[in-house]
């Protein structure tokens, strides 16, 4: 009696529970469930292979990446003979039709190491003219000004790969030869792979070079490869990038000979000397865009692949001038926009790692993309020698910046470090945040304003290593306002986007909001000293007529997060907590969030969002779903441990209904 007492028991639960899975899957579009239970490979990360040795460019070592949770792989020919031997060659073609054979994806990677542009030094071979060109100031001379090559104290010349002289990114035959010396040939050797198996290319902290990065450290720099020798009598000056025909450009757009002010462009605090320095670096700006990304990614598009790869120093607007006159127009020129991530410390979100992220997924956003792609390691902590990343912070770093709208993975985790438990842990982890998320839109509401213009107007170059302390006071305070802000942001679970003035005076706007590649925005948070363009400044106060929230002269101490959260009905935390990152999007009349504790420390509490009864939850981790507890009207009860993630998804919008969260 007993016996047959529980067995009812045991029979009754495994019918509720039944019926409680049934419940949540029939409330989710079954394409949905499907990839969320067996993530395909287009969902998941991608190793990054320099060189497939010729024993491995077989099906059955791609398989056995595959087994590992990968979806394919980022690979070049090999380094040794770069571009030039018929065996790396052939090795390449078999390991591209291996992954054909088995599934896996393909995306090809663009130098002899990095930064992009020199194709290991072949096009400095063929066109020696082509090499970067610096403008240089020495106030010691009685004529100060010096065109020579950007090579010594620049990034050419410090990386940890190899010393090596640079092509001029804003020379348009350079950047023509570099992919016609590059591009064009792994287009001949794999060309019937190009639309399908192989994906994208890949371009690797390509910059414009004329610029003191600072030295290596000594440890680091007796290792270093000199490709070609430094001049030890080549002084540090400060400089800015020049080409030939760059006096000519400026005369056309702004009526002036440039070299009858260019020493505004080193010194000078006047209106003449701002507004010189602010029309040769907007001049600048597009020329690399144009130049260098923009004619890669016209090549890409006729060739059916998808531009791709990450710029140099994301972390602060103070190098972006320097590196690429804007950084977030040169990463629109990509058609999957990205970013670098040196660290696996998931906090690192909170300080900088926001705007490695956000920069390159409002490139993507603001341009009608959606793809973001992500070079992830935890070198930082390798060179500090400690231990690996773990897998929970592998993936807590992985979930943060799908947050931020990340969809692309390629890993430079070292594999032997890892058990083969934790790569799939992480692949598939990988796979489910996108089975629910790479087909999602982003949902930001509310806009940071990016300071280009401040840095093109103060920015003064130094002979030292370029650091924000190096800059004049006013320029300095707003970038750290710019920073504090996102920073703010961030930790106050408020989704936003970055816009320069270029795009706030091109946005539509429409009953109290601008509208950007299809996406609204309710507000605008512009930082402290701010300038914003006539143009830009005439739509922001059409938007705030119209109902929009401007907040002007912001910084970290006096912005009211509560107002710019004001945005949002769903996805806001009770109790706060500055570890808790939030992203917010929509998919098919859903709003869909991702909830991300980076902390240590575990977090209960709620998230706002209406009709609490009606959401479900997912766990990337474990796979699970079930529906969402409700904690009172209109709260979402959740508990994250440390370093874990869930994804909520609330229930199909009744018509009308705005559903961007």
């Amino acid at each position: 009696m007993e016996v047959k007492y529980f067995a009812k028991i045991i029979i009754a639960f495994a019918v509720v529970a039944v019926s409680s899975l049934s419940a949540v899957a029939e409330n989710l579009p079954a394409d949905w469930l499907a990839a969320w239970r067996d993530p395909g490979v287009e969902f998941r990360p991608l190793q990054i292979v320099h060189g497939v040795p010729a024993g491995q460019a077989t099906p059955g070592a791609m398989e056995q990446l595959k087994d590992l949770g990968l979806g394919g792989i980022v690979c070049n020919v090999s380094f040794d003979k770069y571009l030039v031997s018929e065996a790396h060659w052939q090795t390449l073609v078999k390991a591209v039709e291996a992954c054909k054979q088995v599934g896996l994806r393909v995306w090809l990677y663009d130098e002899l190491g990095y930064p992009s542009g020199a194709a290991g030094g072949l096009v400095l071979d063929k066109m020696p003219e082509g090499e970067a060109l610096a403008l240089a100031y020495d106030r010691s001379r009685s004529d100060p000004f010096v065109l020579r090559p950007a090579y010594e104290h620049t990034h050419a010349s410090n990386n940890f790969c190899a010393a090596r002289r640079y092509p001029n990114l804003i020379d348009e035959k350079a950047v023509a030869c570099f992919i016609e010396t590059t591009h064009q040939t792994y287009y001949q050797r794999l060309g019937p792979f190009f639309g399908t198996t192989i994906e994208a290319v890949f371009t690797d902290e390509p910059s414009l070079i004329a610029v003191n990065i600072g030295p290596l450290p000594d440890s680091v720099r007796t290792k270093v490869r000199v490709d070609d020798p430094l001049d030890p009598n080549v002084m540090p000056l400060p400089s800015v990038p020049w080409v030939a025909d760059l006096p000519q450009l400026y005369r056309q757009r702004y009526g002036e000979d440039i070299m009858a002010v260019r020493g505004s462009l080193f010194e000078g605090s006047s209106d003449v000397d701002r507004r010189v320095r602010r029309q040769f670096w907007s001049l600048i700006s597009e020329l690399v865009a144009e130049r260098y990304f923009g004619q890669i990614q016209q090549w890409a598009g006729g060739h059916r692949v998808a531009s791709s790869g990450h710029s140099l120093w994301e972390e602060t607007p103070v190098h972006h001038a320097a590196f690429e006159g804007n950084a977030l127009k040169a990463l629109s020129r990509m058609d999957i926009p990205g970013l670098d991530l040196l660290t696996s410390n998931p906090e690192a979100v909170i300080y900088t790692g926001w705007m490695t992220a956000n920069l390159p997924a409002s490139a993507a956003l603001v341009s009608g993309g959606r793809r973001v792609m992500t070079e992830v390691s935890d070198f930082s902590e390798t060179m500090a020698g400690k231990p690996p990343a773990s897998a929970a912070e592998m993936c807590a770093t992985a979930a943060w910046q799908a947050a931020f709208g990340v969809t692309e993975f390629t890993l430079y985790y070292n594999r032997a470090q890892r058990s083969q438990a934790q790569y799939r842990r992480y692949g598939t982890f990988v796979g489910r945040l996108n089975a629910l998320l790479r087909e999602a839109q982003p949902a930001p509401r509310v806009l940071l304003y990016y300071p280009i213009v401040n840095v093109w107007t103060d920015y003064k170059p130094v002979a030292e290593k370029l650091v924000l302390e190096s800059q004049p006071k006013r320029l300095q305070e707003t970038i750290n306002a710019f920073m504090g802000l996102g920073q703010r942001l961030t930790r106050g679970q408020v989704s936003f986007a970055l816009a320069d003035y270029e795009i706030l005076a091109t946005a539509r706007v429409r009953e109290g909001r601008f509208r950007i590649a299809g996406r609204s925005f309710t507000s605008l948070v512009l930082p402290v000293g701010a300038a914003v363009p006539a143009d830009a400044e005439k739509n922001i106060e059409r938007f705030q007529a119209g109902g929009g929230r401007v907040l002007r002269d912001m910084t970290p101490q006096n912005l009211d997060t509560e107002s710019a959260a004001s945005a949002y009905d769903c996805g806001l935390p009770s109790p706060g907590s500055d570890r808790l990152v939030v992203g917010r999007f929509t998919r098919e009349g859903r709003t869909v969030l991702l909830a991300v504790n980076v902390g240590t420390t575990r977090y209960d509490g709620t998230l706002t969002a209406p009709e609490p009864a009606d959401w479900w939850i997912a766990d990337p981790d474990t796979g699970r779903t079930e529906r969402a507890r409700a904690a009172g009207a209109g709260a979402l009860a959740i508990s994250l441990p440390p370093r874990a993630a869930k994804i909520l998804v609330g229930p199909p919008a009744v018509d009308g209904d705005d559903v961007s969260p």
